[in-house]
């Protein structure tokens, strides 16, 4: 079998490894004046530049790391250490033993990837859903680059005679130039296949610089580059830090870009415009998410208490609090996904302590309308009423529990089952429930929004055990 059919099935294999450039940008010249300003240290929502890359690429499923560090390695390996753990092997190359301009260092690093290489400058915020479209668009034999910005829409995917201008503020020519043709901005994240960083595809370069952009001009002449375009709207979205306005700017994208799994009107549109400013305060005062989510179920507990005093004005400041709670419970998720911090405890408390809180206001507002009926013949029906709903509630939560597990382990049996139960799920996790129990309290309606609770609960309940029955659930294969 010859050499090239082999070198092609080794391309083919993928994306999973990613060599990182600390201190050197991709396209050449250095990173930051200072290690600790806009250098890799520098702090982007509480956590380094380099070790949010490094987190970022391994949620975005990058198997492999290697280093390529100078001498702020032990300064990255200490921050590496610190907060959420990595569990990817980092391979630590110092540019002393390795200097970057030395073809026999991307020769080493060429027998270190299989298939594709992911190589980065550590001078940029990006999004976890970039990297996995990168990793879903490798080509055989074919690089790609990431484009931060376009004078024009571009029509092919490929790069066919388009005029790059790298980060350094030279443009390179590739191919046969047109003046109607596209210039693309390329950021300093690109895919070279391991092919290309054989010791044979490198010329003379300048020293100290890896040989990137020499790679791109020559796989771009011969038609073999791909343009990615960082796209905000589609969450593949690139920043740059170079100064202190882009990690603001690079900040705001991270805000921006927080939403939950399942998300309703309210929460769209009211509760994540509030949460933003909560969720900067819980940062800076280092709340982790776990004591966020206990917050807000305490809030939404006095809010419970609140309904059950029975009287209009407490039933409106309590309905506030409630709709504070449910803004207050979208930061839990925030937070967590900034730092990395997400965890499968932290989903389950989340879920539980809402629904305690949620029957715990059903509850208290079936309180507050039976103290308000003591002595009449009807005094029993806002009891009844709550009981339903908090039961309906209660069995509500434990189908739903058990409607993720059959998600998680067997799977539903068709595309229909599974788009039930997404619906199902997606409305249980909505909050916005809570703006209308806001409305009902301002026009001292409670007892209607107890009868639609507890109709609600249960018809919802009985539509669980409609979608999770026996007939609708995947048989495990043996």
């Amino acid at each position: 079998m010859s050499k090239s059919i082999l070198q092609r099935r080794a391309e083919i294999q993928g994306l999973a490894t990613a060599i990182l450039l600390p201190s050197v940008g991709v396209f050449g010249g250095p990173i930051g004046p200072d290690i600790g300003q806009l250098g890799p240290l520098a702090s982007v929502v509480g956590i380094g530049l380099f070790q949010r890359t490094v987190l970022t690429l391994q949620r975005a499923g990058i198997r492999q790391l290697i280093v390529l560090s100078g001498s702020e390695e032990e300064q990255l390996k200490l921050a590496l250490g610190k907060g959420p753990r990595v569990t990817i092997p980092v391979r630590w190359m110092p540019t002393r033993e390795f200097p970057l301009d030395d073809p026999r260092t991307w020769e080493s690093l060429a027998a270190e990837v299989h298939g594709f290489a992911l190589v980065a400058s550590i001078n940029s915020v990006f999004s976890r859903e970039l990297i996995e479209q990168l990793r879903r668009d490798v080509r055989d034999g074919q690089s790609i680059v990431v484009a931060q910005s376009r004078q024009d829409q571009l029509e092919q995917p490929m790069m066919h005679g388009v005029s790059l201008t790298m980060p350094s503020g030279r443009s390179k020519t590739v191919a046969s130039t047109r003046l109607e043709e596209s210039t693309v901005r390329v950021a300093e994240l690109v895919v070279v296949p391991a092919s290309l960083m054989s010791a044979a595809n490198q010329a003379a370069n300048e020293k100290g610089s890896p040989p990137i952009r020499q790679w791109i001009e020559r796989a771009a002449a011969d038609g073999r580059v791909r343009v990615v375009t960082a796209e905000a709207k589609r969450g593949t979205w690139y920043q740059e830090v170079r100064t202190l306005s882009d990690v603001d700017t690079a900040e705001n994208k991270l805000y921006n870009s927080l939403k939950g799994e399942f998300e309703g009107f309210v929460d769209r549109y009211f509760n994540r415009k509030l949460s933003r400013w909560f969720t900067r305060l819980f940062l800076a005062i280092g709340l982790s998410p776990n004591s966020i989510t206990a917050l807000a179920g305490l809030i939404g507990l006095v809010a419970a208490a609140g309904f059950g005093l029975g009287t209009y004005s407490a039933g409106v400041v309590a309905a506030v609090l409630f709709q504070l709670a449910a803004v207050i419970d979208c930061c839990d998720g925030e937070v967590a996904r900034l730092t990395f911090t997400e965890s499968p405890f932290g989903a389950w408390l989340d879920l539980v302590l809402d629904n305690i809180v949620h029957m715990a206001i059903f509850a208290g507002i079936a309180v507050g309308l039976y103290t308000t009926k003591i002595g009449q013949d009807d005094e029993w029906v806002p009891l009844a009423l709550g009981v339903a709903a908090v039961v309906g509630n209660a069995v509500s939560f434990f189908l739903v529990e058990k409607a993720q597990k059959i998600k998680t382990m067997s799977g539903w049996k068709s595309p229909a089952h599974a788009a039930w139960a997404d619906t199902l799920l997606r409305n249980v996790a909505s909050r916005d429930f809570s703006a209308a129990l806001l409305g009902f309290a301002l026009f001292d309606q409670l007892y209607w929004f107890l009868i639609f609770a507890a109709a609600g609960s249960l018809l919802f309940a009985g539509a669980m055990v409609w979608v999770i029955r026996p007939s609708s659930i995947a048989v495990p294969r043996q």
